[in-house]
């Protein structure tokens, strides 16, 4: 039995808020990626492919609109995957892979996938590489499959708006952290850092990305529309926005 069992619930719902508070229209973006999911499967089993997944968020609440679909996480946080192996056991498989690496899909269990769902993880790709992805993304759907990235993804005819959403968003978020109403990224990977059975699994965190993730890189919604295009997708397009965040969406 896995020793996060006892207080994985405990853990996700930590890291639900902690998320929550960076992103308060989280679970809107989630509900807008599945309903894109629904509108273009079929009557059969859905297999769908939940990229960079962490504590597996994205398969939870697949899984709960679509109790008999098959799904494949991938990550590479040795945490964040105790976390989701812990909480989602043998309904979803469950893969540990570099997404920086070409070669990183040979893991996966299948190359037909329905749909790709990814959020909030992209953007610590650089440029060149998340434009390799989304190829490689398009090649693992089947014909008439989506990929979803919902992530921070400013719209470039509101600039100034733009600049003022983020002011407004990080003041509000500083004075939830200020009172104690949510946790901050640094905040959260300390008190998991303090627990005895996650304690080593973030030390492997830390060999893994010794410097931290590569610094944010948050292009505007049309350059990840152009990567879309260019990746061979047959339709792109957007499906969900919120304040400066976005869902792109690539149908094949």
């Amino acid at each position: 039995m896995s020793p996060y069992i006892r207080e994985v619930a405990a853990w996700q719902e930590s890291w639900d808020r902690q998320q929550e508070a960076y992103l308060p229209d989280r679970e809107h973006r989630f509900t807008a990626m599945l309903d894109a999911v629904d509108a273009i499967r079929d009557d059969g089993r859905l297999r769908l492919l939940d990229l960079a997944g962490g504590t597996g968020t994205i398969s939870d609440r697949t899984l709960r609109r679509f109790p008999d679909a098959e799904v494949t996480l991938v990550d590479l946080d040795p945490a964040l995957l105790a976390l989701a192996r812990a909480s989602l056991g043998d309904r979803v498989t469950i893969v540990t892979a570099d997404l920086g690496r070409p070669d990183w899909h040979t893991a996966l269990p299948h190359r037909d996938y329905h749909a790709v769902l990814t959020a909030t993880a992209l953007h610590w790709l650089p440029a060149e590489r998340l434009e390799r992805l989304y190829a490689e993304l398009r090649d693992l759907l089947r014909p008439g499959g989506i990929l979803v990235n919902a992530d921070h993804m400013p719209d470039d005819a509101l600039p100034r708006l733009s600049e003022r959403l983020l002011d407004r968003a990080r003041d509000r978020r500083a004075a939830r952290y200020a009172a104690g109403a949510a946790l901050s990224w640094t905040q959260w990977w300390e008190r998991a850092e303090a627990d005895p059975a996650l304690r080593p699994l973030v030390a492997q965190r830390h060999a893994i990305y010794p410097t931290g993730h590569s610094p944010e890189w948050n292009p505007p919604v049309s350059w990840h529309l152009s990567a879309l295009t260019a990746a061979g997708f047959a339709e792109v397009g957007t499906v969900w926005r919120g304040g400066t965040d976005a869902a792109v969406a690539g149908v094949r």
